[in-house]
């Protein structure tokens, strides 16, 4: 297999992946009585895609899956604050791991807390209130939490990926 067929090969296989954890994360009840709230089990392959492929496909396995798992299981509107959501929080990952004083698991608990800023914004704008921005509190803890849950998650992914190189 020549270099650019591996690199398509990967690249639709982390989309899939995504798309399927996205997809069993659609399964699950989890709810906690604030709107929003998710385990976040496909961030676990963007941000192993942000360690060991270019920004630039990591960015878009991002996208691709927000748009085919809005699509498919939420519907445009929650389709709409994933997707800022995403974007902010791709962002956020990228400048953490440029800086290299994260950890893959800091890169991701401040990821999930960007994930949970931008939806939050976003559904602010939307409602035209700032009254959403008591859900502040709860929406950082669960991002950090969640973040370091997928964080371990492609941590592990990450380094096994590393050694087989």
């Amino acid at each position: 297999m020549n270099g650019k067929s591996k690199k398509a090969a990967i690249f639709g296989l982390m989309i899939a992946l995504a798309f399927v954890l996205s997809y069993l994360e659609s399964l699950i009840p989890f709810n906690f009585g604030v709107p929003g709230i998710r385990l976040g089990l496909a961030n676990s392959v963007v941000l192993s895609a942000l360690y060991i492929m270019p920004k630039k496909d990591a960015f878009l396995i991002s996208i691709i899956r927000i748009i085919l798992a809005g699509l498919t299981f939420n519907g445009v509107s929650a389709m709409l604050f994933s997707l800022a959501g995403g974007l902010f929080s791709f962002a956020v990952m990228a400048v953490c791991q440029k800086s290299k004083k994260f950890s893959v698991i800091g890169v991701s608990a401040a990821g999930g807390i960007a994930h949970n800023a931008g939806q939050l914004a976003a559904a602010a704008v939307a409602a035209q209130t700032a009254g959403l921005m008591y859900y502040i509190p709860v929406l950082i803890i669960s991002g950090a939490v969640t973040g370091v849950l997928t964080g371990t998650a492609a941590d592990i992914v990450i380094k096994r990926i590393k050694k087989e190189k």
